[in-house]
């Protein structure tokens, strides 16, 4: 379940970019104005591209908010399964450590030069 609302979650950020860069912003309607770009030459009208495209941005957000939501609901439960904080767990058992290692002397002398 997780992994899906993620992948929609992901999808959603994507695709609520594109949409933003597809948009014009506020300026480029004074150039129209003008004669510059006829609206016989745009795929959705004169106005219609603004009103799909920042319908359709709308609707992307409300999804990008409700996963957004989601998730954090989610995960947030997943952590309270867990010890919430380290005070809670329980201390790590000790155990006696090893006797150091005596080192092995040698068998025979060693005879100075």
């Amino acid at each position: 379940m997780k992994e899906i609302l993620l992948v929609i979650h992901v999808l959603t950020a994507v695709a609520i970019i594109v949409f933003v860069l597809l948009q014009q912003g506020k300026g480029a309607d004074a150039g129209a104005a003008f004669g510059g770009g006829g609206a016989s030459q745009t795929l959705f009208g004169s106005r219609g591209s603004a009103t799909f495209l920042s319908r359709t941005t709308a609707i992307l957000a409300a999804i990008f908010f409700i996963t957004s939501l989601s998730l954090a609901v989610l995960y947030s439960r997943q952590s309270t399964e867990r010890a919430r904080s380290i005070t809670e767990t329980s201390a790590p058992v000790e155990s006696t450590p090893a006797a150091p290692a005596v080192p092995e002397q040698p068998t025979t002398p060693a005879v100075p030069k």
